[in-house]
């Protein structure tokens, strides 16, 4: 076979490897404009997609994700009230760019300042939810960093609330993959899908100077199964974008970092997840209720329980590849009694060609109670017994 033929078989042999989803989507076979992206299952984390990940550029109003997160947080702990009345300081309101003109001393309930944050990327809220939270912005950045931290962001430091460029210096950091694991913790924040899926909010404040407010994520209306998150422009971070999007049950994570314009962000996130919904799909690989196994329990009545999945497993896996999923399990070698119905008693684990692609837990599938005296011995008289005329 000549050089040549032999590259046109590679050719299609890659080809064909890649339509049954052998090899992952190389970077170059998406036309993306942005400087960083990924694209990410949201069930388990999986990098179904990236360029630049790991490369550190400013991400201008993508940190109102960690300002949005640490606020509804504390809410959640009971530290702070949505109803509680937030009083603007002088550095709140003396804030720039994109803000709802807060005047110093003006109040203004906690969950208005939320949205304001939310749907109209204010800056001025931004600062005003910081305050109230923690004292002072700078206590409130202290927070956001130490959360950075408990997320596994390795590549982030935050200086301010905002995304705003400071006064002098560069603008804080992130890489397009901590950006995706801070979106994807976003999802599991008490009401914080509820704002930022929010196109259109009226604010209630009588004093406010901006009735409404409309958000800057287009695709809530242009792209079908979009419910968030945040977008973000400065003049050094370009135009970025954290959205989500979920179609038959297939949630995806798509950012982009550094776009030349608004016009080229919304294009490298319609590409992204069109590509993902295109390639990927939501497979029930095992169904709730269904047993991997029964586990002693040694002192128990009765002496053994069943592990099952507590709910249907899901997992992304590439269309036409869902038959070649595979399930192991490990299971605890034996409990003690009592146990109660639902307790963790294993893990199940799907994989493809040897790639984890999602994990689940097994539970007990019913309650054992701890089995009496005398049924005890009568359990061990028999195991003796059995053992000795074995």
């Amino acid at each position: 076979m000549t050089a040549n033929g032999r590259l046109v078989l590679i050719l299609l042999l890659s080809a064909a490897a890649l339509s049954l989803g052998l090899m992952p989507l190389p970077a170059h076979a998406l036309d993306l404009k942005a400087k960083a992206a990924v694209l990410m299952d949201a069930s388990s984390g999986r990098i179904l997609y990236e360029h630049n990940a790991d490369t550190p550029l400013p991400v201008a109003s993508l940190t109102k994700m960690m300002t949005l997160t640490v606020a509804l947080e504390a809410v959640a702990r009971g530290e702070a009230s949505l109803d509680d009345v937030v009083t603007a300081s002088e550095f709140a309101a003396a804030k720039r760019g994109t803000r709802i003109w807060l005047e110093a001393g003006e109040q203004m309930a906690l969950h208005e300042l939320l949205y304001a944050v939310a749907v109209g990327s204010a800056n001025d809220a931004a600062v005003a939810v910081a305050e109230h939270i923690a004292g002072s912005e700078q206590e409130f950045v202290a927070l956001m960093n130490r959360r950075a931290e408990e997320l596994g962001l390795e590549h982030t430091h935050f200086l301010n609330s905002t995304g705003l460029p400071p006064d002098t210096g560069p603008e804080h950091t992130m890489t397009a993959r901590d950006a995706t694991v801070l979106a994807r913790h976003c999802l599991t924040v008490p009401r914080l899908m509820d704002y930022v899926s929010t196109y259109e909010y009226t604010m209630r404040a009588a004093t406010t100077k901006i009735p409404v407010l409309w958000n800057s994520n287009k695709l809530l209306k242009r792209y079908n199964g979009v419910d968030g998150i945040k977008t973000g422009f400065t003049t050094a971070a370009g135009y970025c974008m954290a959205a989500t999007a979920t179609r038959d049950g297939l949630r995806l994570i798509a950012v982009v970092l550094g776009c030349p314009s608004e016009s080229a962000r919304e294009e490298d996130v319609r590409t992204l997840l069109d590509s993902g919904f295109q390639r990927y799909q939501s497979h029930k690989a095992a169904a709730q209720g269904q047993a991997f196994g029964r586990i002693a329990v040694w002192n128990g009545s009765p002496n053994w329980v069943d592990a099952v999945l507590a709910q249907d497993f899901f997992v992304t896996v590439e269309r036409g590849r869902e038959g070649d999923v595979e399930l192991d399990t490990e299971l605890t070698t034996s409990l003690r009694a009592p146990c109660a119905a639902g307790a963790k008693v294993g893990v199940i684990c799907a994989r493809l060609d040897g790639q984890v692609l999602a994990t689940a837990e097994l539970v007990a599938a019913s309650e054992v109670a701890q089995a009496g005296f005398l049924s005890l011995i009568g359990r061990m008289l028999r195991a003796l017994a059995s053992a000795l005329f074995l």
